[in-house]
């Protein structure tokens, strides 16, 4: 079970890693938009964005919904939830790791600053 949950975790990071898609993740999160209103801001086709929101539904980023003629495109955060989850988890155990270091290198320090015999 925990491998599916890394290729979840994959996917979301992947698709987060480029600028474009973290820009229509923002966009998204004032409110549903159709790909043209999404394509507005860039300077690329309609089909190059299409391409980013595939990667972005394919890691559970959005959705479409079908709405009269459109299908606009709606945030989805429960994948952004997990991995903000994983990601603050693991801040934690580095938090920790790093306060046990501090701590080891002042005694350390300490020791090698201690008074001559």
């Amino acid at each position: 079970m925990p491998a599916v949950v890394e290729d979840e975790l994959s996917l979301v990071f992947s698709a987060l890693a480029d600028p474009t898609r973290r820009a229509i993740l923002e966009r998204l999160a004032r409110g549903d938009a159709t790909v043209n209103e999404l394509a507005e801001p860039f300077e690329m086709t309609q089909q190059a964005i299409s391409k980013h929101l595939k990667v972005l539904e394919r890691a559970n980023l959005i959705s479409r919904t079908r709405t009269a003629q459109t299908r606009p495109c709606v945030l989805e955060t429960v994948r952004l939830d997990a991995a903000a989850g994983w990601i603050e988890r693991h801040r934690q155990v580095w938090a920790d790791r790093h306060d046990r270091l501090s701590a080891h290198l002042a005694a350390l320090q300490a020791r090698d600053e201690g008074p001559s015999t």
